[in-house]
């Protein structure tokens, strides 16, 4: 497996450059999460920091590489998003916009 020497910013890995393993495209992860084990032995706590660009640089502007920004919000701070977001659907509606016989 490939790796990567990335910087993280902000949150309490703030300063360290840690090797993180890449993907089959060779970019790293979207989201890396870190557990934290309790002192007091109750749940772990879950640290979220998420991949950013790390610049553009030169006359071109190109990829300078990744960094990883903590995200204090965490897991629940964003829902999954769809690649190809569909409409919704209200409810009692029927494909196609034919009435359904129920409704005559």
């Amino acid at each position: 497996m490939k790796s990567q020497d990335t910087p993280f910013v902000g949150g309490p890995l703030d300063g360290r450059v840690l090797p993180v393993l890449l993907g089959p495209t060779g970019h790293p992860p979207r989201t890396y999460r870190i557990p934290v084990p309790d002192p007091a032995g109750g749940p772990p706590t879950v640290l979220v920091y998420r991949r950013a660009e790390a610049g553009r640089g030169g006359a071109l502007g190109l990829h300078q590489g990744w960094r990883y920004e903590f995200d204090p919000e965490g897991a629940a701070g964003r829902r999954p998003r769809l690649r190809w977001p569909r409409p919704r659907r209200r409810p009692g509606a029927t494909p196609g916009g034919a009435p359904e016989a129920a409704d005559e």
